[in-house]
C-alpha cells in the first residue's frame, strides 16, 4: 500500500467516524465545502494541462480556451434542453473518468481493449453502489433534473447487472493481467470499505469521501508529477498558482447557483449539472494526459 493509498484509508475512516457525530445536513454543508476546495481544484488547471499535451503545444492559448469554453456550453445547452441526454452523457463519461484514475498505474499488463472496459466498470459499479444505498435522494436529484421519476427497482435491478458484469470482467483480468492478480486482494479491501461509506453516508457525504479521497487528490497527484516531475509542496504553490483564477471563476458559478437555487434538493440537482458541465472537458484532457 503506497503512501497516497494509506492516505486515502486513513482519510474515509476518519469520515466514517465523522457521519456518527454529523447530522445529514452539516455533512452536506462540510462536503460542499471539501468539493468547492479540493474537488474543484483537481480540474481547474486543464487549460495548463492542454498547453502541455502535443495538440496543445501546436496550438494557441485562445484557441484552446475557446475550444474549452466550446465545450462546457454545449454540456449546458444539453442539461437546459434534453437534460435526460446530457444526464447519461455525464454519468457514462464519469464512469470511466473515475475508473481510469482508479487503475492507470495499477494495471500494467492485459489486453487494452478489457482493461479500458474494466475501467469503465468499476467506476459504473463505485456510483451504482452509492445510488444504490442513497436510492431517495437520487431519484429526487434525476426528478429536479429530467423530470423523469427513476423506481428503486429499476436502481436495483441496474446494480445487479453492473455487478454481473464487473464479475465477469474481473475474472477475464484474472486470466490476462498478473499486476490485476496481484493487486485484487487489497482492491477488494477498498471497495468493501466504501461500500460501507456509502451504506452508512448521506448522497452527497459518500461521494465527497471518495470523490476528494479517492479520486481528485491522487488526481492532483498525477497532474503535478505530468507538468513538475514529481510531487513536491512546492510544486503544489506552482500548480495552485497555476489555477488560481480558474478556481475562483468556478466558485462564482456555484455561488450562483446557491442563490437561485430554492432549497437543497434543487442546489443538489444544479451543483451535479455544473459538475458535469466542467467534467466532460476534464475527463478529455486527463485522458490525453494519461496517454503522455
Amino acid at each position: 500500500m503506497n503512501n497516497l493509498k494509506k492516505i486515502s484509508v486513513f482519510t474515509s475512516f476518519f469520515g466514517l467516524w465523522l457521519t456518527s457525530y454529523l447530522l445529514e445536513e452539516n455533512q452536506e454543508i462540510l462536503g460542499f465545502t471539501l468539493i468547492f476546495t479540493f474537488g474543484i481544484l483537481h480540474g481547474a488547471n486543464d487549460l495548463v494541462l492542454i498547453s502541455q499535451l502535443k495538440i496543445g503545444k501546436k496550438s494557441k492559448f485562445i484557441k484552446i480556451l475557446l475550444s474549452y469554453v466550446t465545450i462546457v456550453l454545449i454540456s449546458v445547452l444539453l442539461f437546459t434542453k434534453i437534460p435526460m441526454v446530457a444526464l447519461v452523457l455525464f454519468i457514462l463519461v464519469s464512469y470511466y473518468h473515475f475508473g481510469e484514475q482508479h487503475w492507470q498505474v495499477i494495471l500494467r499488463d492485459g489486453t487494452i481493449l478489457l482493461i479500458k472496459l474494466f475501467q469503465f466498470n468499476f467506476g459504473l459499479l463505485l456510483l451504482m453502489l452509492l445510488f444504490s444505498f442513497n436510492k431517495q435522494a437520487v431519484i429526487q436529484i434525476v426528478n429536479k433534473i429530467t423530470n423523469i421519476i427513476v423506481t428503486e427497482y429499476e436502481i436495483n435491478v441496474a446494480l445487479l447487472i453492473t455487478i454481473g458484469v464487473f464479475l465477469v470482467n474481473s475474472l477475464l483480468l484474472i486470466k490476462t493481467s498478473t499486476s490485476f492478480k496481484k493487486n485484487a486482494i487489497e482492491q477488494l479491501f477498498y471497495l468493501i470499505l466504501l461500500c460501507i461509506i456509502f451504506k452508512v453516508s448521506g448522497l452527497i457525504w459518500g461521494f465527497t469521501i471518495y470523490f476528494i479521497f479517492w479520486h481528485s487528490i491522487p488526481s492532483l497527484n498525477d497532474q503535478i508529477k505530468f507538468l513538475y516531475g514529481n510531487y513536491s509542496f512546492s510544486n503544489f504553490k506552482k500548480y495552485f498558482k497555476s489555477a488560481f483564477i480558474y478556481w475562483i471563476i468556478s466558485l462564482l458559478g456555484i455561488s450562483v447557483l446557491f442563490l437561485i437555487s430554492k432549497d437543497w434538493v434543487i442546489f443538489d440537482a444544479l451543483f451535479f449539472s455544473f459538475l458535469a458541465a466542467i467534467t466532460f472537458p476534464h475527463a478529455i484532457v486527463i485522458v490525453k494526459m494519461y496517454e503522455n
